[in-house]
């Protein structure tokens, strides 16, 4: 290998960052990635390695430097040089007038005659997050400061450095673009904007935190402030922050920025994410739009906002304006309904879903939230009951972001009641009096009568019907629905029991078609054990767990009756699946739906061959390519039938690949690990051998 000099190593390191750099900007500032992951992952890797091996080499702007560095003993305490003041509130278009008014009037008694209509305003969505200042040197990120009170802040440069939407270093702009002496870069830019996260990686982060058992972040707001004020960076680097900038706070007297609006952009061209829903406006009717515009769109942005910010466009008009007291006299916010409120939670009921969760719902007093009238809050599970604390009578700190379910936030302990009661999970079924289990491991509770329950009966009578189940054609989604909501079918058993007329008096069914249903249903009465045993639905057992149960038990009244330890045995069923199924054999409500279903006529031959006695136990087989005279379903179910693993994937361990028309890159595969492949004529005539 050439040994590379000195030069030549610098270069190359150069052009990796150069690379990764610009790369980070197209997919966090412009949403539009020019590389794909693994070729990014590559770069990345080719960087370290070449810095692990020259540590004299490594700049403070290189990708690999926003992991996060060793924990601080505090953040040094830093002094804003131009202040971070806060903004003037407006909450209803009466304020907005009154605010474009103001601001009319004292642009007239400064000598600027302007009609408030010609007023020119930048509007942008205000985040809720955490203000951060950064400051820019030739180019170089050297510090970055909360805002704290306006005047002084914490200086937690090491922590934004792990955002990858906030540059380390300033791209390059075409020569002379705002420049009035043809420089690149300022010698100082101080720019200011929100650290923020977005919903939908807030609500996965608190997801992962349950699951560990560890503490959740009440909502993103407070979830982004944590995170940036960790004295390890290193955690700072692991959670999901954004940056967008909205603000110019110093800019080298060289560089001519004449708008806010044009500073945005030179921000954009510089390497910042800015607001995609920023828009210039004219007047108060310019102003009321977008902030009608920017409500009405509110809940469906991916971040959560509590306002809009209006800024007068023009630069030299902020600056003839300039303060009062704590705020600027040329902006203002315009302030949406709180996302989160307090009240008091007066009961708690438990529902169940679909897939037979039992989950405790929070009764409130109805409080305004957001806009909306809120009376009831998920409280998620139980162990999301003992984590907050939350107690019946307790006052309670409610949220409710977008389409999200309003969820009870925290209690507030200070001002509890003596009367309050603690919060218990119900042992039956409150819709079907089951019994509740939780499954070790588990953070739900669920109801085990599946096919008897209603509040699970919808769902429970989709999977009965569907196609690797009962396969009965005709029955759809639709129909179901108007089946269950009529009362027609309250179990899997009533389908078999639908009349002619019943099913003509549905809507969007004709005589032909209800016949045509009544057929497929005879038709379906004749099926297998395995396609029984999963259209049972029991949590956990999938297609090819309820056809190694059929094949190792033979009949239903042995699987029935089967011990945990026995079902042990069974291949593929571990702990959590034996306890699943011991548990729906041992509800009565399901034992009597079992055996209503068997009146109804439905039968399968009967096997008692044992697993180990099939002729192809223990190996594992691969089918490809499409087939004539039968589909690769019934393939694979004939070929279970015998004995053998059907798998997706070929693999040393593969002890057969059946090959139909088309194959692919399977069979390419199996011929160059010389797994043996045969035709579609050629397991025909085995499937025929063996069953003769």
């Amino acid at each position: 290998m050439t040994q590379l000099s000195l030069s030549q190593l610098t270069e190359q390191l150069a052009d990796l960052r150069q690379q990764l750099n610009e790369h980070s900007y197209r997919y966090y500032v412009l949403d539009d990635p020019s590389l794909p992951d693994a070729e990014y992952d590559r770069l990345f890797r080719q960087l370290q390695e070449l810095e692990t091996q020259h540590p004299e080499l490594v700049t403070a702007d290189s990708p690999t430097q926003r992991v996060g560095s060793t924990p601080l003993a505090d953040f040094p305490s830093v002094t804003h040089q131009v202040p971070m003041l806060s903004l003037g509130n407006v909450f209803d278009a009466e304020g907005l007038q009154a605010f474009v008014k103001r601001v009319e009037r004292e642009l007239a008694d400064l000598g600027r005659a302007v009609a408030g209509e010609a007023i020119e305003f930048c509007c942008e969505p205000k985040l809720d997050g955490l203000a951060v200042s950064l400051i820019y040197e030739n180019g170089q990120l050297v510090q970055g400061v909360t805002r704290g009170d306006g005047q002084t802040g914490e200086g937690i440069t090491e922590n934004l450095k792990t955002l990858r939407s906030i540059p380390l270093s300033l791209r390059s702009l075409p020569d002379d673009l705002f420049s009035s002496n043809g420089q690149n870069l300022p010698e100082l830019l101080e720019v200011r904007g929100e650290v923020y996260m977005p919903r939908a990686a807030f609500e996965a982060m608190n997801d992962q935190a349950r699951i560990a058992d560890e503490k959740t972040f009440a909502n993103p707001r407070n979830a982004a402030a944590g995170s940036l004020r960790q004295l390890d960076s290193r955690i700072t680097a692991t959670r999901p922050l954004e940056f967008t900038a909205y603000q110019v706070a110093q800019l080298s007297e060289d560089f001519a920025v004449e708008s806010h609006y044009q500073a945005m952009q030179s921000l954009k061209n510089w390497g910042f994410k800015t607001s995609p829903d920023m828009q210039v406006v004219q007047g108060y009717a310019g102003l009321k739009n977008f902030c009608d515009e920017l409500a009405a769109k509110r809940d469906s942005l991916p971040y959560d906002i509590d306002g809009a910010v209006l800024k007068i466009n023009d630069l030299r008009l902020q600056a003839e304006l300039g303060f009062r007291a704590r705020e600027p006299r040329w902006a203002t916010s315009f302030k949406y309904p709180a996302q989160e409120e307090i009240t008091r939670l007066l009961d708690v009921e438990f529902q169940v879903g679909r897939t037979g969760a039992v989950t405790p719902v929070a009764r409130l007093e109805p409080v305004q939230v957001a806009g909306v009238t809120v009376s009831n809050a998920t409280l998620h599970n139980m162990d999301e009951v003992e984590r907050l604390g939350v107690k019946i009578g307790d006052t309670v700190i409610i949220r409710r972001a977008g389409d999200v379910i309003p969820q009870v936030v925290r209690a507030v302990v200070e001002q509890r009641p003596a009367e309050t009661q603690k919060i218990v999970m119900p042992s039956s079924c409150p819709i079907c009096a089951s019994h509740v289990e939780r499954a070790e491991g588990e953070a739900a509770y669920r109801c085990t009568g599946g096919l008897y329950c209603p509040a699970q009966r919808k769902e429970a009578i989709k999977h009965f019907a569907s196609r690797k189940a009962f396969d009965i054609e005709g029955l759809g989604v639709k129909l179901i629905d108007q089946l269950v909501e009529n009362e027609l079918v309250k179990s899997p058993a009533d389908l078999y029991r639908l009349t002619l007329e019943q099913l003509a008096n549905l809507e969007r069914m004709a005589e032909k078609s209800a016949n045509n249903l009544l057929e497929a249903l005879e038709i379906s009465k004749k099926t297998t054990l395995a396609r029984f045993i999963y259209a049972l639905g029991i949590r956990e057992v999938g297609e090819a767990t309820a056809a190694n149960l059929a094949r190792y038990f033979g009949q239903l009244t042995s699987l029935k009756q089967a011990s945990v330890e026995q079902l042990l045995e069974v291949d593929d069923v571990g702990p959590i699946v034996a306890q699943h199924i011991y548990a729906f054999f041992n509800e009565q409500h399901n034992l009597t739906t079992l055996d209503d279903l068997l009146a109804q006529g439905i039968y399968w031959p009967e096997t008692q061959v044992k697993r180990a006695d099939l002729p192809l136990t223990g190996q594992t087989w691969v089918l490809t390519g499409s087939m004539q005279s039968l589909t690769r379903d019934q393939a694979k179910e004939r070929l279970e039938a015998l004995g053998a693993k059907v798998s997706g994937s070929v693999s040393k361990k593969t002890n057969q690949l059946v090959a139909g028309e088309a194959a692919g890159s399977k069979l390419t595969k199996a011929e160059s690990l010389g797994v043996p492949v045969m035709d579609e004529q050629q397991l025909l005539e085995l499937l025929t051998g063996f069953s003769e």
